[in-house]
């Protein structure tokens, strides 16, 4: 091997250190390839040196040993899942409450236009619970149920009740600066009706007065929690 690296270097003529000395590598590298010496580091045909377990040339990319193509097992066909994906939640219904400022509006202008019409009692209560539901239907744009209905109507009654009690108070606290019943006709010149001085004799009475305040409360939310019912009724009717 080594008369035939002289002879070859001889041959080739005289070249720099480092060109000769890969030639040199080079020529060993295939004379001990061909006596089946093992070498250290295995060098390509190019001259360059390859890495341990190297598959291509760096250099000039020649493949440096055979690839077996891996043979990757069978995989199933996959087949389509069908996912149910679950409907969103019905949105609430609206449910009125002295925390929500539509249903106190609401049911004040209800209760003011009640006691305007107190003239036509009973009715104006019933009345007052029916316009609550078609007001608030109106400016909220949802629609009450029955539920919702009867819940404005009883916040519609406590505000039409809370109004009617001053206004009862009024009087009274007018009765006695003016001297009680008594006092009153004094001051009149003309006759009093007798039917208007009983209401007042029941006014100047303190448990009379109470009694006509508390009947006065059943009454009044009885009708207007019968009028927001049949309000949400009529409302739920309607295209």
């Amino acid at each position: 091997a080594a008369a035939r690296l002289s002879s070859l270097a001889l041959t080739d003529g005289l070249r720099p250190c480092r060109e000769l000395r890969k030639y040199i590598e080079l020529r060993c590298y295939e004379a001990c390839v061909t006596l089946g010496v093992p070498t250290m580091a295995d060098y390509c045909n190019c001259g360059a040196q390859l890495p341990p377990d190297a598959v291509f040339c760096h250099k000039c990319g020649r493949p440096l040993r055979e690839i077996e193509p891996v043979e990757l097992p069978d995989t199933p066909e996959l087949q389509p899942v069908a996912i149910e994906v679950p409907l969103p939640p019905p949105a609430p219904e609206p449910r009125p409450g002295m925390r929500d400022r539509l249903t106190v509006r609401v049911a004040a202008l209800a209760a003011l236009a009640a006691t305007a019409l107190s003239f036509l009692p009973y009715l104006n209560w019933l009345g007052a619970g029916v316009l609550a539901v078609f007001l608030y239907s109106r400016r909220s744009g949802r629609r009450l149920n029955v539920e919702g209905g009867v819940r404005l109507g009883w916040i519609t009654g406590m505000m039409t009740f809370v109004i009617l009690g001053l206004l009862l108070g009024l009087c009274v606290a007018a009765l006695n600066s003016m001297g009680g019943v008594a006092g009153m006709q004094a001051q009149m010149k003309s006759g009093v009706d007798p039917n208007v001085l009983n209401a007042l004799k029941m006014l100047e009475d303190g448990s009379e007065f109470a009694k006509v305040l508390a009947q006065l409360f059943v009454q009044i939310n009885l009708l207007t929690i019968a009028g927001g019912a049949l309000g949400s009724k009529i409302a739920g009717q309607r295209p």
